[in-house]
């Protein structure tokens, strides 16, 4: 397989049961993950700047 067609992967910020990464595709798109147990969401970059913000107003 080639290396060159698998995204790099790097994680944000991980606890005991939660994990952010983040996934840079090799079309140059930057996708975000967040692992809550046994569900994980996924965001495209615009996506992620409005998920970061609602959760500002939260805290």
């Amino acid at each position: 397989m080639n290396d060159t067609m698998e995204p790099k992967t790097t994680t944000l910020a991980e606890t005991e049961n939660y994990m952010a990464w983040k996934a840079d595709e090799p079309d140059g798109e930057t996708t975000f993950h967040l692992e809550l147990n046994n569900i994980t969401l996924h965001f495209f970059q615009e996506e992620w700047k409005e998920f970061l913000d609602l959760v500002k107003k939260l805290g």
